[in-house]
């Protein structure tokens, strides 16, 4: 049986002839849009019978496989001799003296251009063409080669040669996978309730290619209820990969167990989870100051295709320590070999930020695999404030100035750019007046070509003073807050966005301000077969479908809990908790909070709407001489300083013990405490965000809209702190356990409508 193997040129060629060391961000941050300007302006200037973005496709047979190959040139033209002739444009950051005689990956991507024309054209010889622009001068070097057709189909084929044992690799094990997909039965001995309607809703909506909105309590199982199903899917080639995303490090480990729990049932599957960089570099780990001095990434792309191939022909689910234990034995960097690993797997496990943001997401999955690849979003009502962060971006102006002053004698040119921007800045100050504030539906046209300007002088800076050993920490951290600026800029829409800006003091910060991230959400799902919003918490419904960018044509589910209402003992304390009344109330709040665990022992967690507000009460909690221990959630906790704070919660205390945490913090989603780890959950307030600009432009939007602005803005983000907290106290058919609810607006609208109804009172 002949196997298909599609690819594109660049990711053939790159896999065989990338070599060298993965260069510092800054080298290539800028190289998409630099690309693109570039591009354009070297098009311009070909005759009139030029062609360019030219789109090209062939078949290759090689043993048992059959390369598809596509790709799409930047230009081609036949000259007055009747020579054909193709060129491949590229931006750099080094000099003509530096591109020698250009770089191999580079004459590979041309020549299979090369190849598939010649072969389509029937021409005998083609002229292949190199034309690097240097960003910062836009000096032009040009490189050409002549080639026969014959030494064009060699090249080929020898490159088919180099990379068929991968594809063949990979075709055997989706033999394998697919068949074992065939086999595969729910890795659980039945289905609890709701359960296989939830997961037969998301067979159904994968295979409809539409999107689908769940709200499935705790205890449904949501994690199973996806996987199983969007695993099924793929083994009947309704989806050809997945990816499971989330904003929680342990959801990210639920996905591992399942497929691990199915692994053990017969599943042969690649599955691979990307974890921080800041986490699991080897070279952050072991005190090493960036890449460059980083054996890791010091001939990475060497040594990377043997990496790869060990590891995918080896293993399956690929942890955090199967990366490492393979990132050790190839000297790699685990962080870029996880990258790498997910391009080739069935199943991600990853961040939202690698499918979102426009700074960090997946760059080289094809239009293609995005449309054969489901999209499993856990926790989907974190996306939307997730969503505003990762499309908005803000500037500082005593950034620039610093750089201002601290380049002036070593680099003139980037002290002159940063004082142009800190200029600029300075004009907004004395726009502001006495307000502080301005704010405007557009965006700050103005400043970009500064900060175009501002990216190339410091690429120059950074190469040259980095090479040199020199401190570039505060350029290389605006840089990047450049770059984050600019993208922004390019994907800016006066319906989703407000600039504004803030004076603090002689600082000024400009931020673009994402209000409504459903259109840039919506934008980026489009492109994959389905999206599967699910959460315990996704009500009200039309509120969620709004802000995650949901067609008319998407779906909606809701399960029922699968606890009874028995299990749950709820108590709504009528105490005012809003602001302006915690001095008054918040003695009487520690009382009873003291009394409520003198009087039933166990173990407790209570939930406040700030910091401050859970402070102010614990300091009155202590004077009461409560029999109780006491946790209290800090600010910026380590990760093993939370572990120790949650393996406190244990079902054979001898003593009462109450941990005071924050709503919408990391203790209150995500966290499992079954049994009687947890007897009982305080929530003290309705969770509402705090009054502040940004919210107030959020309401105000919303209202202009003919929505609820005060409930968009407040109210339902506010709401499900409260839920998501709630949750964590039944967790199994057999936890029972005490929720207490202070807050009198628990009793009124729109709250009590917001409450599960087995949390309402009767």
């Amino acid at each position: 049986m002949t196997t298909i193997i599609d690819i594109p040129v660049r990711p053939l060629v790159e896999y065989v002839y990338r070599t060298g060391s993965i260069e510092s961000g800054f080298r290539v941050a800028q190289s998409m849009q630099e690309g693109t300007r570039i591009h354009k302006q070297i098009q311009q200037g070909y005759a009139e019978h030029g062609e360019k973005e030219v789109h090209l496709k062939t078949e290759i047979p090689y043993h048992d496989l059959l390369f598809r190959i596509e790709g799409r040139c930047d230009g081609l033209w036949v000259d007055e001799n009747g020579l054909l002739t193709i060129d491949e444009i590229k931006s750099t950051s080094i000099s003509a003296e530096d591109i020698g005689d250009g770089r191999e990956v580079h004459w590979a991507q041309a020549q299979m251009y090369g190849y598939m024309l010649a072969q389509d054209r029937e021409l005998e010889q083609v002229r292949i063409q190199l034309t690097y622009v240097h960003k910062s001068s836009g000096k032009e070097t040009r490189l050409e080669r002549i080639r026969t057709r014959q030494q064009l189909v060699d090249f080929t084929m020898d490159t088919i040669a180099q990379y068929a044992p991968y594809a063949e690799m990979l075709a055997e094990h989706r033999r394998r996978r697919n068949a074992s997909i065939e086999e595969l039965a729910f890795p659980f001995s039945g289905y609890r309730s709701g359960q296989r309607q939830f997961a037969g809703a998301v067979y159904k909506t994968i295979g409809e290619q539409v999107n689908l909105f769940a709200e499935a309590p705790t205890g449904t199982g949501k994690t199973i209820s996806t996987l199983f199903p969007a695993i099924k899917s793929i083994g009947s080639e309704r989806a050809e990969r997945l990816m499971y995303i989330t904003a929680k490090t342990v959801t990210r480990a639920n996905a591992e167990d399942a497929l691990l729990r199915m692994q053990t049932n017969g599943l042969h599957l690649h599955g691979v989870t990307i974890t921080a960089k800041d986490k699991v570099c080897f070279c952050t780990a072991d005190g090493i100051k960036g890449r460059e001095n980083c054996a890791y990434t010091d001939g990475y792309y060497d040594r990377i295709n043997g990496a790869i191939l060990d590891m995918l022909t080896h293993e399956t689910m690929m942890t955090r320590e199967i990366i490492e234990q393979y990132a050790r034995k190839h000297t790699v960097c685990p962080f870029e070999l996880s990258l790498d690993a997910s391009y080739a797997s069935d199943a991600v496990i990853c961040d939202y930020n690698y499918v979102f943001d426009p700074r960090v997401s997946l760059k080289r999955v094809t239009d293609d695999q995005r449309k054969s690849t489901v999209l499993l979003v856990d926790e989907a009502h974190n996306l939307v404030d997730r969503g505003r962060s990762m499309f908005s971006a803000a500037l500082n102006k005593s950034d620039f100035l610093d750089l201002k002053r601290d380049y002036q004698h070593s680099a003139e040119s980037l002290s002159k750019i940063a004082s142009a921007v800190n200029a600029y800045f300075i004009r907004l100050r004395k726009q502001m007046g006495e307000k502080n504030f301005i704010q405007s539906r557009e965006a700050p046209e103005e400043i970009f070509k500064l900060l175009e300007e501002f990216t190339i002088r410091a690429e120059v800076t950074l190469l040259e003073q980095g090479n040199s050993g020199g401190d570039t920490d505060q350029l290389l951290e605006t840089y990047f807050a450049v770059q984050a600026f600019l993208r922004i800029g390019r994907i800016y829409d006066m319906e989703s966005h407000i600039t504004y800006a803030e004076m603090d003091g002689s600082n000024v910060l400009l931020r673009m301000f994402c209000i409504d991230p459903s259109l840039q959400l919506h934008q980026t799902a489009k492109g994959y077969r389905s999206v599967i919003h699910f959460s315990a918490t996704l009500s009200p419904i039309g509120y969620y479908r709004d802000m995650l960018g949901a067609d008319e044509e998407d779906y909606n589910i809701s399960i029922p809990s699968p606890f009874s209402r028995e299990q749950l003992e709820v108590q709504i304390v009528p105490l005012s908790t809003r602001y302006r009344d915690r001095e008054k109330t918040r003695d009487e709040l520690a009382r009873l909070l003291a009394d409520l665990v003198n009087k039933r022992p166990g173990n407790y967690l209570a939930f406040f709407p700030s910091y401050q507000y859970m402070q102010d009460v614990v300091s009155v909690f202590e004077t009461l001489g409560a029999d109780t221990d006491v946790l209290i959630q800090q600010s910026n906790m380590a990760e093993e300083e939370r572990d120790r704070f949650l393996n406190a919660f244990q079902s054979d205390n001898q003593r009462t013990l109450t941990g005071f945490a924050v709503m919408g913090g990391i203790f209150s989603e995500g966290v499992d405490l079954a049994g009687d780890r947890l007897t009982g959950v305080i929530i003290v307030g309705v969770g509402l965000p705090q009054l502040g600009p940004e919210r107030e432009m959020i309401r105000e939007h919303f209202s202009k809209g003919g929505h609820s602005g005060y409930n968009y803005a407040y109210v339902y983000p506010g709401m499900n702190k409260v839920l998501q907290a709630g949750g964590r106290l039944i967790r199994t058919e057999q936890d029972r356990g005490l929720l207490m609810l202070v807050d009198d607006r628990f009793l009124q609208r729109p709250y009590v409508q917001l409450l599960p109804p087995e949390w309402r009172p009767e």
